[in-house]
Protein backbone atom coordinates (compact mmCIF):
# COMPACT_ATOMS: atom_id res chain seq x y z
CA UNK A 1 0.00 0.00 0.00
CA UNK A 2 1.13 3.46 -0.83
CA UNK A 3 1.79 5.26 1.82
CA UNK A 4 1.60 9.22 1.84
CA UNK A 5 4.66 11.72 3.16
CA UNK A 6 4.03 13.93 5.82
CA UNK A 7 6.90 16.33 7.13
CA UNK A 8 8.67 14.51 9.59
CA UNK A 9 11.01 14.25 12.25
CA UNK A 10 14.15 11.66 11.47
CA UNK A 11 13.43 8.46 9.15
CA UNK A 12 16.05 5.57 8.55
CA UNK A 13 15.66 5.46 4.54
CA UNK A 14 17.60 2.23 3.67
CA UNK A 15 20.48 2.89 6.22
CA UNK A 16 20.72 6.70 6.29
CA UNK A 17 18.94 9.06 8.39
CA UNK A 18 16.23 11.50 6.60
CA UNK A 19 14.01 14.03 7.02
CA UNK A 20 11.44 15.13 4.56
CA UNK A 21 11.25 18.50 4.30
CA UNK A 22 8.68 19.66 1.81
CA UNK A 23 5.98 17.40 0.49
CA UNK A 24 3.76 17.50 -3.09
CA UNK A 25 1.14 18.04 -0.50
CA UNK A 26 2.57 21.68 0.62
CA UNK A 27 3.89 22.12 -3.04
CA UNK A 28 0.76 21.67 -4.80
CA UNK A 29 2.68 18.20 -6.52
CA UNK A 30 5.23 20.55 -7.93
CA UNK A 31 8.10 19.14 -6.33
CA UNK A 32 9.00 17.25 -3.08
CA UNK A 33 12.54 17.66 -0.89
CA UNK A 34 13.89 15.27 1.17
CA UNK A 35 16.88 15.71 3.05
CA UNK A 36 19.80 12.65 3.47
CA UNK A 37 21.65 13.78 6.43
CA UNK A 38 23.94 10.70 7.42
CA UNK A 39 25.05 8.84 4.18
CA UNK A 40 27.30 6.32 5.06
CA UNK A 41 30.40 5.55 3.10
CA UNK A 42 30.13 3.75 0.61
CA UNK A 43 26.48 3.58 0.47
CA UNK A 44 24.77 2.03 -3.08
CA UNK A 45 20.94 2.02 -4.11
CA UNK A 46 20.07 -0.15 -6.28
CA UNK A 47 20.12 0.09 -9.96
CA UNK A 48 16.71 2.34 -10.75
CA UNK A 49 14.83 4.01 -12.92
CA UNK A 50 12.17 6.97 -12.02
CA UNK A 51 9.22 6.68 -14.49
CA UNK A 52 7.59 9.52 -12.57
CA UNK A 53 9.72 12.24 -11.78
CA UNK A 54 13.01 14.26 -12.18
CA UNK A 55 15.64 13.40 -9.12
CA UNK A 56 17.98 16.13 -7.97
CA UNK A 57 21.06 16.02 -5.42
CA UNK A 58 22.56 19.07 -4.25
CA UNK A 59 25.53 18.26 -1.84
CA UNK A 60 25.50 19.97 1.34
CA UNK A 61 28.82 18.26 2.91
CA UNK A 62 31.04 15.07 1.63
CA UNK A 63 30.58 13.52 -1.52
CA UNK A 64 28.96 11.63 -4.08
CA UNK A 65 29.42 9.57 -7.32
CA UNK A 66 25.94 9.32 -9.62
CA UNK A 67 26.22 6.94 -12.57
CA UNK A 68 24.12 7.21 -15.50
CA UNK A 69 24.52 5.55 -18.92
CA UNK A 70 27.48 6.74 -20.47
CA UNK A 71 28.45 9.42 -17.83
CA UNK A 72 30.07 9.58 -14.18
CA UNK A 73 29.79 12.81 -12.14
CA UNK A 74 31.43 13.24 -8.73
CA UNK A 75 29.31 15.62 -6.47
CA UNK A 76 31.01 17.63 -3.59
CA UNK A 77 29.66 20.44 -1.87
CA UNK A 78 27.99 23.07 -3.10
CA UNK A 79 27.29 20.94 -6.57
CA UNK A 80 23.87 19.93 -7.93
CA UNK A 81 22.92 17.64 -10.92
CA UNK A 82 19.48 16.07 -11.88
CA UNK A 83 19.04 12.63 -12.91
CA UNK A 84 15.98 12.74 -15.68
CA UNK A 85 13.14 10.89 -15.54
CA UNK A 86 13.63 8.02 -17.52
CA UNK A 87 17.47 7.60 -17.52
CA UNK A 88 18.94 5.12 -14.89
CA UNK A 89 20.92 5.34 -11.97
CA UNK A 90 22.78 4.88 -9.14
CA UNK A 91 25.12 6.95 -6.75
CA UNK A 92 28.06 5.70 -4.47
CA UNK A 93 28.70 7.91 -1.36
CA UNK A 94 32.44 9.21 -0.83
CA UNK A 95 34.69 7.64 1.63
CA UNK A 96 33.46 10.44 4.17
CA UNK A 97 30.14 9.78 3.83
CA UNK A 98 27.45 12.20 2.63
CA UNK A 99 24.71 14.66 3.93
CA UNK A 100 22.72 15.90 0.59
CA UNK A 101 19.08 17.26 -0.44
CA UNK A 102 16.93 15.27 -3.07
CA UNK A 103 14.62 17.10 -4.86
CA UNK A 104 11.84 15.26 -6.86
CA UNK A 105 9.95 17.01 -9.76
CA UNK A 106 6.93 16.53 -9.55
CA UNK A 107 6.54 15.33 -5.99
CA UNK A 108 6.60 11.99 -5.05
CA UNK A 109 10.19 10.18 -4.16
CA UNK A 110 8.78 11.35 -0.68
CA UNK A 111 6.42 9.06 -0.51
CA UNK A 112 8.53 5.82 -1.36
CA UNK A 113 10.98 7.38 1.10
CA UNK A 114 8.57 6.90 3.88
CA UNK A 115 6.99 3.70 3.16
CA UNK A 116 10.23 2.36 2.80
CA UNK A 117 11.29 3.90 6.34
CA UNK A 118 7.82 2.36 7.59
CA UNK A 119 8.82 -1.45 6.76
CA UNK A 120 10.91 -3.56 9.26
CA UNK A 121 12.73 -5.03 7.36
CA UNK A 122 13.27 -4.17 3.33
CA UNK A 123 14.15 -6.85 1.88
CA UNK A 124 14.14 -6.82 -2.00
CA UNK A 125 11.17 -8.07 -2.47
CA UNK A 126 9.05 -5.24 -0.48
CA UNK A 127 11.59 -2.66 -1.62
CA UNK A 128 11.14 -3.53 -5.10
CA UNK A 129 6.75 -3.86 -4.35
CA UNK A 130 6.93 -0.16 -2.85
CA UNK A 131 9.14 1.10 -5.48
CA UNK A 132 6.51 -0.06 -8.26
CA UNK A 133 3.69 1.67 -6.36
CA UNK A 134 6.12 4.98 -6.52
CA UNK A 135 6.98 4.81 -10.25
CA UNK A 136 10.09 3.74 -9.43
CA UNK A 137 11.66 0.29 -11.15
CA UNK A 138 14.57 -1.50 -9.37
CA UNK A 139 16.95 -2.89 -12.33
CA UNK A 140 19.85 -4.22 -10.51
CA UNK A 141 21.69 -4.68 -7.01
CA UNK A 142 22.83 -2.25 -4.55
CA UNK A 143 27.00 -1.59 -7.14
CA UNK A 144 25.47 -2.43 -10.17
CA UNK A 145 25.94 0.92 -12.73
CA UNK A 146 24.14 1.32 -15.95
Amino acid sequence: MMQTATPTTDLMFLGSRARILATGAETGGAFALVEMIDMPPGDQPPLHVHHNEDEGFYVIDGEATLYMPGREITLRAGDFFLAPRGIPHAYCVGPEGAHCLVTSSPAGFENFVAEVAALETPDPESLGAAAARSGIEILGPPGMRP
